[in-house]
């Protein structure tokens, strides 16, 4: 396993890594800059299939993040990637919004709710009962199940609310058929990342704050892995998985140096 001084490229989260509720966290806009500066290979990789890149890009920069459209790498990008290398040219019935509709088209897919050969569910804010109906009869009628990421639910200020998981499991139920989940934890998105950039799992850093997402499938596909504590995670939630990252960090100002930290070395 790499120490962080031999990384040469880097994977981080968003959400809780580089920004809390539109916030830039400390430290995030210095390690940005000194990847960019040094010229180091980085995405920065979210679960969210709402968004296109470009929105993403948009909103890091009104949180005084500068991360280019072409450093970002969402679920809905890496399913699409994914159904792109299984059938060129398909077709999908689409739950979702503009980040995965986007990302789809963008791959040649055609969307259809006429016999497709996918039923893709991504997040979106506007589940329809009619829509799920079609995903059930089309998925009972032979297209494939297909679903961005697996997050149960996604905050909001007013609290949890239903997210990509949730819409897939009452399709499980009533078609009996689990979706193949793109996102994190699946390695797959992490690969489809690295591939990206031209990244080798043998000196590429991951940086999450879930241990169930980040930390897994960084483990699983390879990677140095660094956890910070300024998202979800505390002792008592790293305490329950029988794996540990590589690295734990109050948050990615301790990344700055380049020299490795040997006290959190773990």
């Amino acid at each position: 396993m790499a120490r962080r001084d031999e990384i040469e490229c880097w994977l981080t989260d968003m959400d809780g890594v580089l920004v809390h509720e539109n916030q830039a966290l400390p430290g995030a806009a210095e390690l940005l800059q000194q990847w960019t500066d040094a010229g180091t290979p980085f995405l920065v990789l979210t679960n969210n299939s709402i968004f296109t890149p470009r929105d993403l890009s948009a909103r890091l920069r009104a949180s005084g993040l500068n991360v280019p459209e072409d450093r970002i790498w969402t679920s809905a990008l890496a399913t699409a990637d994914f159904l792109k290398s299984q059938v060129s040219g398909g077709t999908a019935f689409v739950i979702g919004e503009v980040g995965i509709t986007t990302a789809l088209h963008e791959a040649g897919f055609i969307m259809t709710e006429t016999d497709p050969d996918y039923v893709v569910v991504g997040e979106t804010r506007n589940y329809s009962f009619e829509a799920i109906t079609k995903a059930i009869r089309l998925i009972l009628g032979g297209a494939r199940f297909i679903s961005t990421n697996p997050d149960a639910t996604g905050p909001s200020k007013d609290g949890p609310t239903p997210a990509t998981g949730a819409i897939s499991a009452l399709i499980t139920k009533a078609t009996g058929m689990e979706p193949y989940v793109v996102g994190k934890p699946n390695p797959m998105m992490f690969r489809s990342a690295m591939n990206k950039i031209g990244a080798h799992s043998e000196n590429t850093g991951m940086i999450g704050d879930r241990m169930d997402t980040d930390i897994v499938a960084g483990m699983e596909a390879g990677l140095h892995t660094i956890l910070v504590m300024t998202g979800i995670s505390d002792e008592t939630e790293i305490n329950r998985y029988p794996f540990r990252p590589d690295e734990i960090v109050a948050g990615v100002h301790e990344l700055l140096s380049t020299e490795p930290i040997e006290s959190d070395e773990i």
